[in-house]
């Protein structure tokens, strides 16, 4: 009897051991899927940053007429109009920047963080 609770015994630990082995394979992809979708996110963000940015330096000369009508409130409604149309120019795919953005992240996590040397390189 004792030989069958040793095989018993066994068989529950190699199934354990595999179980384990595909719980920690499961959390890797999950945990991977959500470096790159953090990745994608911060690029894209930053992208909108930009575009944001470069949309409030052209409204800038432009005065009162229009939908605002000029006054106090032009500053802050034209900083949220630049802000959606940022927003609405990187989710049809922006200009660019996101994906080079992205692929330097995705380049730097794979090197483990060392983007010094890369970027001496390229000079």
């Amino acid at each position: 009897m004792t030989a069958i609770a040793d095989l018993k015994a066994a068989s529950s630990v190699k199934s354990a051991h595999a179980a384990l082995a595909a719980q920690k394979q499961l959390a890797g992809a999950k945990s991977s899927g959500g470096i790159h979708e953090k990745a994608r996110q911060a690029s894209e963000d930053f992208e909108a940053v930009y575009l944001n940015t470069m949309f409030s330096q052209m409204f800038t000369a432009m005065d009162g007429d229009g939908p605002f009508g000029g006054g106090k409130a032009l500053g802050v409604w034209r900083s949220f109009l630049t802000d959606e149309y940022a927003k609405s120019f990187t989710k049809k795919g922006g200009v660019g920047i996101a994906s080079e953005v992205y692929r330097t992240l995705m380049a730097q996590q794979e090197r483990g963080g060392d983007a010094l040397p890369a970027a001496a390189e390229t000079r």
